[in-house]
């Protein structure tokens, strides 16, 4: 059987577990180094040397800055080092085809180019070629998380990691590497030093990587069927209601295909005896494109905020530099999630979004009734999610139109059928993705607490649903095929 790196995770976490808690307490980061670095080469073997030289340059960066701690040029060197390295390494391994494209487009000059070693076949001539390059596995998160500390340590926030192992354990461990959350150094400095397996930890760990597991497996894969047959189809004769209901699709795949992986990670976290930030807060309930910004990717958003927008000036120099930086932002928002075009829009769409609800839009929308908020909220993120995924900008645009009837018809037999088939999980997908359930079980529990009883229903059941939830999820995984994760592209 071939696993994807979900299922590998899965099926590798018991002997990791097991490895972590038979090693004795001194050894205990090495352990978490080895995990992360075997969970790491399952997938690209050739590349972890990539991730060993980002872990490598950041320490001895900090390192040399805590030795030249009264030489701000010595310091400054070491920073600009570690940042230029991690950009450095996106810039080759995700972003350079891309710019060849562009320079093609551009200037339509060609030298056939081999970056392995291979020497150019001309001079001149009218268009660049590239071999292909295979993009690291979550080299933009193991990249931007390992730079946060140079950048935290060089503004003095935090204390210097002597210890190589311990410093490359942050880095690799195995439950966050490839797809986040973007854990910073400071977020488990101090576990790192000392923590401990316990009992609640285990408890509260299982449970929270079991939901994540069946967000991943059982809603986010099941609606994605769906998905992928709208996707596939020909656009330029695609129902307007067909087109509506696959990027509703998408919008829920993506949400639980992403916040599901980083409710594995932040379980795995509690097992381990860690505390990883949250990186999901309900977003298709916001209000606005600015909440949902706050409550989506929440660790990525903390990020460009802290090492971007706020050095850049943030809002404390006038309306325009205002606009200046969160355009900057989210275009390299954008970037970060690809390096296409498609992308680059995505970013443009949000940060027009949000600039024109920081200048005037913002003030318009706190009048209106919270459905009109949520309506324009929710279509906005599904237009850009369509630029998101589709393939390239011509793709995304045709879509778009399709959307809004070019496809020739609002409904034909073939989507009925699919309303038929995944309306039952299409449901289930808006009812989790919703407040719903939170609500549900606040009114459940505050009727019993009124009627007498002392225990919480829900912490009787929940053991119950967490193992067959554990059991569904396994199932799955065995006997299906269709298991893709989006978020291990980034």
């Amino acid at each position: 059987m071939v696993f994807s790196s979900v299922e590998f995770l899965y099926f590798f976490l018991p002997a990791a577990m097991l490895f972590y808690c038979v090693t004795p307490k001194k050894l205990k980061n090495a352990a978490l180094f080895i995990t992360g670095v075997m969970f790491y080469a399952f997938g690209e073997p050739a590349y972890v040397i990539v991730l060993l030289l980002s872990c490598a340059v950041d320490y001895f960066a900090g390192l040399i800055m805590y030795k030249n701690d009264s030489n701000p040029k010595a310091r400054k060197a070491c920073l600009i080092t570690s940042v230029v390295m991690n950009i450095g390494l996106l810039c080759i391994f995700k972003y350079t085809s891309f710019i060849i494209d562009t320079l093609n487009s551009l200037f339509h000059l060609s030298i056939p180019l081999n970056i392995y070693g291979a020497a150019a076949n001309s001079i001149f001539g009218t268009h660049f070629s590239l071999s292909k390059i295979i993009l690291p596995i979550g080299i933009s998160f193991f990249t931007f998380q390992s730079m946060s500390y140079t950048i935290d340590l060089y503004m003095r926030k935090i204390e210097v990691q002597k210890s190589f192992i311990s410093f490359a354990a942050y880095v690799t461990m195995f439950p966050q590497i490839v797809a986040g959350p973007i854990v910073r150094y400071s977020d488990v400095s101090e576990r790192l030093g000392s923590r401990r397996v316990t009992a609640e930890g285990l408890s509260l760990g299982i449970t929270r990587f079991t939901r994540g597991l069946a967000k991943k497996v059982l809603l986010a894969n099941n609606i994605g069927r769906l998905w992928a047959e709208v996707k596939s189809a020909d656009y330029s004769a695609l129902p307007a209601l067909t087109a509506w209901l696959g990027i509703a699709a998408f919008t829920l795949q993506i949400y639980f295909d992403f916040s599901g992986y980083s409710d594995m990670a932040i379980g795995l976290g509690k097992m381990l005896g860690f505390d990883f930030p949250e990186n999901f807060d309900l977003p298709y309930t916001s209000g606005s494109v600015r909440e949902f910004w706050r409550r989506w990717h929440i660790t990525l958003g903390t990020w460009f905020k802290n090492y971007v927008y706020i050095p850049l000036g943030g809002s404390r120099g006038g309306t325009l530099k205002t606009v200046r930086n969160l355009a900057a932002v989210w275009l390299l928002t954008g970037l970060w999630h690809g390096a296409s075009w498609n992308f680059v829009l995505w970013g443009c769409w949000f940060g027009l979004l949000i600039i024109a609800e920081r200048l005037f839009l913002g003030r318009v929308l706190e009048k209106l009734p919270g459905f009109v908020r949520w309506l324009y909220t929710i279509l906005a993120v599904m237009f850009g999610w369509v630029l998101f995924d589709c393939s390239d900008l011509p793709s995304a645009l045709r879509y778009i139109a399709a959307m809004f009837g070019a496809g020739g018809s609002f409904a034909d037999r073939g989507c009925f059928w699919l309303i038929c088939e995944f309306s039952v999980i299409l449901s289930l997908g808006a009812f989790f993705a919703s407040d719903a359930p939170k609500n549900l079980r606040e009114r459940i529990d505050s009727r019993l607490s009124a009627a007498g009883v002392k225990i919480s229903v829900f912490s009787v059941i929940e053991p119950v649903v967490t193992m067959l939830l554990l059991i569904a999820s396994t199932a799955y995984l065995v006997n299906d095929g269709y298991n893709p994760f989006l978020y291990f592209n980034f």
